[in-house]
């Protein structure tokens, strides 16, 4: 599901707020352990890094909103246990329209080596400062970008976001996250860990192969393929949109045969490399298995068959018109991350939350306009009924009509949107529509908005092969007793709730995903 537009956006939520920084001489109290372990060897060090920091560390925490109408906000900080700030218009700036000092003060370090982080943001610009002394601070704003920055500020205020981890604590996070991405056993072991801390999951290594011996007679048109990867840089990414959307695997695909009875893959974020982009492909089994053994990020490959009774109603001839009509068409960029936002505040991992998606948002904004437009500005256009708006105008439009960005955000997609480029479906959005296309849904289909399901959403629909007797003898099954049939992977795969909802309609419009168990209400 994950490509570089996706990288991007993950990244920048994750490593925007370590954009360079200095060490200082603190004052006053006495260090802690954990500001000198980097210094130490590594054989003593690392074991403490392991146990007290992960990557979770480096996401910033919204602390408040500064207004000239709000006064001061106080707050706990990361080095300063005890600070405060307030903001002050002021006349100077050269547009004419005046600019702002943020006044911050900082007392109660805890440590000689410490020092907090802070991340100013509006919708037209983001910030940042550190503080390593106890004392008063100023930041300047020498000029507001435009009149409606101005108006935000006085309405809204500047949104103030702290980085949870000390000084050397940054470090020590990155030293977490980056392991993630690394393509080594040392890498897969930090996406294991990771998933285990933060999501539950287990882990266990097979009792049989880790490949299976394929025989295509028994895959059918509409099995489901399931894909985690867990090393190298898709490893990591995924880990993380695992992680934000309670999902346990990264990536889908579906399996089609055709007139002749050879079997196809089709698939959305298939990389292009004559274009180097990713596109819905529909290719041989044998191509595609070939890519999958090939892969260095280690991924585990479930095979999901439908059930006997969805089977029999899949009509295949409209499947295969579908996937002719998508293919060499992109991946869903558009709507990507509104299938995980359907609430305001409850799919959003700690430390993650609205105040920090608009200001990431900001940010990209203004440094890549065009991947913002793809990325959400056509997607948000779409929820308001308008055309061509920026991320600016598209909230002064939302302020207009009396409701709040993270409302926004919430606006179930609807899969008969058509973005500039053509429909926009993320690889499990283009499963599901198939899934729609060819009957799988029966009379609820028009009731179903697939494009606002995750991976998890997907998986959990009661629509699989229940008997695990009526598995092909060549999933090897006998010992790990697995619900459905792993084709490829060390570990046993784990899919929560697999096979257990019965599709209804407007599902998954309004649902929570906070870890570590994602729990949900049955219908939302």
């Amino acid at each position: 599901m994950l490509d570089s537009q996706k990288i991007s956006w993950i990244l920048g939520m994750i490593f925007f707020l370590g954009l360079g920084f200095e060490f200082g001489d603190a004052l006053k109290v006495p260090f802690r352990v954990n500001d000198v372990l980097p210094v130490l060897p590594r054989q003593i060090s690392w074991p403490v890094l392991n146990n007290f920091h992960s990557a979770v560390d480096l996401l910033p925490q919204y602390i408040g909103s500064l207004a000239p109408s709000n006064g001061s906000i106080n707050w706990k900080g990361a080095c300063f246990f005890d600070n405060e700030a307030k903001i002050d218009f002021t006349d100077a700036g050269d547009r004419g329209i005046g600019g702002g000092l943020i006044h911050l003060s900082t007392a109660a370090a805890h440590s000689w080596t410490c020092m907090d982080l802070y991340v100013f943001a509006t919708p037209y610009r983001v910030t940042w400062d550190y503080y390593f002394s106890a004392r008063d601070h100023t930041l300047k704003i020498e000029s507001w970008e435009e009149l409606a920055e101005v108006e935000y500020v006085k309405q809204h205020g500047i949104s103030v976001f702290l980085m949870p981890s000390g000084m050397l604590g940054t470090l020590l996070s990155m030293v977490d996250v980056l392991p993630l991405f690394s393509n080594t056993g040392w890498g897969q072991n930090a996406n294991l860990a990771f998933l285990k801390k933060h999501m539950q999951a287990s882990f266990e290594r097979r009792h049989q192969l880790s490949r299976a011996t394929i025989d295509p007679e028994d895959v059918h048109s509409g099995d489901f393929l399931a894909v985690s990867k867990i090393r190298g840089r898709w490893g990591g990414f995924e880990t993380l949109e695992k992680w934000v959307t309670g999902a346990f695997a990264g990536h889908t695909a579906v399996c089609l045969k055709d007139e002749l009875g050879n079997l196809w893959v089709g698939e959305s974020g298939h990389e292009n490399e004559k274009v180097a982009k990713k596109v819905i492909v529909v290719i041989p089994w044998d191509d595609w298995w070939e890519l999958a053994l090939k892969d260095t990020s280690n991924p585990q490959i479930a095979l999901l068959p439908l059930h006997p009774e969805v089977r029999a109603r899949f009509n295949n001839s409209a499947a295969w018109e579908y996937a002719r009509q998508m293919s060499g068409k992109p991946y869903g960029y558009h709507n990507m991350i509104f299938s995980w936002i359907d609430t305001v505040a409850d799919n959003y991992p700690p430390p993650l939350d609205a105040h920090l998606v608009i200001s990431v948002m900001s940010m990209w904004t203004r440094m890549q306009p065009t991947y913002a437009a793809n990325m959400w500005n056509e997607a948000l256009n779409m929820r308001l009924g308008t055309e061509d708006l920026d991320l600016y105008g598209i909230i002064t439009e939302t302020e207009k009509r009396g409701i709040t960005f993270d409302q926004l955000l919430t606006v179930p997609e609807q899969d008969e949107w058509v973005y500039s480029d053509g429909q926009s479906t993320t690889c499990v959005a283009f499963i599901l529509a198939m899934y729609k296309a060819a009957g799988v849904f029966g009379p609820i289909s028009n009731s179903i908005q697939v494009t606002e399901f995750t991976i998890k959403d997907a998986y959990m629909l009661k629509i699989f092969e229940n008997n695990k007797t009526n598995l092909p003898n060549w999933c090897n099954n006998d010992e790990d007793q697995l619900p459905f049939c792993q084709l490829l992977g060390e570990y046993k795969m784990e899919l929560p709730f697999y096979n257990t909802l019965e599709p209804y309609a407007n599902m998954n419009e309004n649902c929570p995903s906070l870890p570590p168990t994602y729990e949900r209400p049955v219908r939302c």
